[in-house]
């Protein structure tokens, strides 16, 4: 039986040049969690590509597109689920971005992904939750036991200053300046940017240390900050876990998860006046077309209530 894309295994040249890409993103100083994605990425293509039994130079602007093709609909009769057009940008960047290594080495002589169009990708709006739901949950969450002091210092910062599940885990009690009412955050790519924290935010931090912190510590080596009960340092399933927990003590209704804290973070910014420039800073985007979408929000809004209001609408 002939073998599927998926069960085939990259021939040698493209597990060496797998290989070169990893070390080049490591020189880079690219994030684990990025290698391992792309890694994963490029390495289907490479799977695919030994199917088709076309090597790394041997890659052509046309085979790339074939080969987004065939995501958008399957492999070999449906050995592989369709990929949805936000994935298929995602694997598409990825090749870019290898290909792009193998022409700085000179292993080719142009990127065939450089001209390569991503499909369109449906424009959802991110979930995002009024300032009374982010003030409901927060002031719901007691501040009587260790763990409980703990989640509020928690998710008053994950929206004082909308960081990721990711940056708030990777957070180090030297990462607090309370006396500049800042944090100083490592975001994606190890790049590291200072965020401000408002002061509800900077007591609730407080109370933890103070209160709970010794509580939750197993020993003095652990520098996290954030603290689980049996003294490790939190994992972002933990924060969507205790979110998920303290959304339905406070009875708010919706999709309540850590990343939906940063989208609110960023739309109340803009809803008060916010410049976008600054909001990009703030949550550590990279570029502005990342940001953007916060414009869309609040531009849907602004069209609910004006077809609510308006006695013509």
């Amino acid at each position: 039986m002939k073998k599927t894309p998926i069960e085939l295994e990259a021939t040698s040249a493209w597990r060496d040049a797998l290989t070169r890409f990893d070390e080049d993103l490591r020189r880079r100083g690219a994030a684990s969690k990025t290698r391992h994605a792309y890694g994963a990425d490029v390495r289907q293509f490479a799977c695919w590509a030994t199917w088709q039994r076309i090597e790394p130079p041997d890659v052509t602007h046309k085979l790339l597109r074939r080969y987004a093709a065939a995501l958008t609909s399957s492999y070999d009769g449906g050995a592989e689920q369709r990929a949805a057009p936000a994935t298929v940008a995602r694997k598409l960047a990825a090749l870019r971005v290898f290909f792009g290594t193998l022409r700085e080495h000179g292993e080719i002589s142009a990127n065939p992904a450089d001209l390569l169009a991503a499909p369109k990708r449906s424009q959802e709006l991110p979930d995002v939750f009024t300032p009374d739901q982010v003030s409901t949950l927060l002031d719901r969450i007691p501040a009587s036991t260790p763990l409980e002091l703990r989640d509020r210092a928690l998710l008053e910062i994950a929206y004082s200053s909308g960081l990721r599940a990711e940056e708030l885990v990777s957070l180090d009690v030297p990462s607090i300046d309370f006396d500049g009412e800042q944090l100083r955050v490592e975001g994606k790519g190890s790049k590291t940017r200072i965020v401000p924290v408002g002061e509800p935010a900077l007591a609730a931090l407080a109370r933890y240390l103070e209160r709970a912190r010794a509580a939750l510590a197993s020993g003095d080596d652990e520098a996290a900050l954030f603290l689980s009960k049996s003294g490790r340092r939190l994992s972002t399933s933990d924060i969507r876990r205790r979110l998920r927990v303290w959304s339905r003590h406070a009875a708010v209704q919706g999709g309540m998860h850590p990343h939906a804290l940063r989208h609110s973070f960023a739309t109340h910014l803009l809803e008060g006046g916010a410049d976008l420039r600054s909001i990009q800073d703030l949550l550590g985007h990279a570029s502005i077309s990342t940001t953007q979408i916060y414009t869309r929000v609040e531009s849907a809004r602004l069209k609910t209530a004006y077809a609510r209001a308006h006695p013509r609408a």
